[in-house]
């Protein structure tokens, strides 16, 4: 493992090593844990985490992350989850260009701090990539949708995954992005928040093909 510039290289090693290492990197770079079910448990085992909607435009001080290039070539998981018109959906269908998958909540108040430099990435992109936000709140449209309205996104949709299936598929903390080319395999994954408007994130995104 390097550290560049603050960012977390992961070269050739262990899945159980990366999945331990992302496990305790979570709660030292801002990430979130699941929301509680309604009988007061997290789901899957997860820490137990004080649900409530984060403000739109919620601030941190500083974005940290951790880049992840383990699952490198890894296709995209088959989890289905809803679109914005309630239709089922894979990662699949959005084979064809680069895809950015975010997962995140409304909750979870990294994954609403880097919301609006996401969503200008998305705005950005056009044609030459997709970039979808895949929200994980158990309650599904029921908060999604009011907390769309506030926000006052302009180019991000609300994609609804209330089952987690994607966030069972990637084992792993909110917010969690992950990067695919035009064949639908994993170039890297960003665990945490990030500045998609920044240097670094945009040295990134030209990674794919």
């Amino acid at each position: 493992m390097l550290l560049l510039s603050g960012v977390f290289v992961i070269r050739r090693v262990p899945n159980l090593y990366v999945t331990t290492l992302a496990m305790l990197l979570a709660g030292s770079i801002a990430g979130c844990d699941r929301e509680k079910q309604p009988d007061g448990q997290a789901a899957g085992g997860e820490a137990n985490i004080s649900p409530g909607q984060a403000k739109p435009g919620a601030a941190l001080d500083r974005f940290e992350y951790q880049l992840d290039r383990s699952q490198k070539g890894k296709p995209v998981p088959t989890a289905t989850f809803r679109g914005p018109d309630d239709a089922a959906v894979t990662l699949a269908d959005f084979r064809g260009k680069p895809l950015l998958v975010n997962l995140w909540a409304t909750w979870c108040a990294p994954c609403v701090a880097e919301m609006p430099t996401l969503d200008a990435l998305a705005g950005a992109s056009g044609d030459r990539m997709a970039v979808i936000a895949v929200a994980q709140d158990l309650q599904g449209a029921e908060i999604v949708d009011p907390w769309f309205q506030k926000a006052g996104l302009k180019n991000l949709q609300p994609y609804l995954d209330p089952k987690n299936g994607l966030l069972d598929a990637y084992n792993s903390a909110l917010p969690t992005s992950i990067y695919y080319d035009a064949e639908g395999r994993e170039i890297w994954r960003i665990i945490g928040a990030i500045d998609w408007q920044g240097k670094e994130a945009k040295a990134l995104l030209a990674e794919a093909k």
